[in-house]
């Protein structure tokens, strides 16, 4: 069973959880080379099953309105990452869709699909890797 839990950015739990993961060549390599990063103004959502990290999605608080959904990592492929997914992205939306905040997300073109099951939408903007979302 997958276990998803919530951190803020500066929590050392969150240190403990992901450094191994987020340092990892692989890892980066699969964001584009790019670190990982948080602040105060992040909530992780961590997906742990039998007690390894699976996947997580920083969200970023732009302000007491936005919440950008960016740099997300998830171990597996096909159908076990949407599953995964699936779990996390429930909780992002409890925490954010209040009806006071607008949550975008720059998404994995293969993820795409997942994010609509969730009643995201496609921006009209898009890179090679990625597409912009809000729900």
């Amino acid at each position: 069973m997958i276990q998803i839990i919530q951190l803020k950015g500066k929590d050392k739990h969150l240190y403990r959880l992901l450094a191994p993961m987020v340092m990892d060549p692989e890892v980066i390599r699969a964001n584009n080379n790019y670190p990982f990063k948080t602040s105060e103004e992040y909530v992780w959502f961590i997906a742990i099953k039998d007690k390894e990290v699976m996947g997580f999605v920083p969200v970023e608080q732009k302000s007491r309105k936005k919440a950008v959904i960016n740099n997300y990592y998830v171990k597996l492929e096909g159908t076990e990452r949407e599953e995964i997914l699936s779990q996390l992205l429930p909780a992002i939306i409890a925490e954010f869709d209040s009806g006071s905040w607008l949550l975008n997300s720059v998404t994995l073109i293969q993820d795409k699909e997942t994010f609509e099951k969730f009643e995201f939408i496609s921006m009209d903007k898009k890179w090679t890797r990625y597409v912009k979302m809000y729900k």
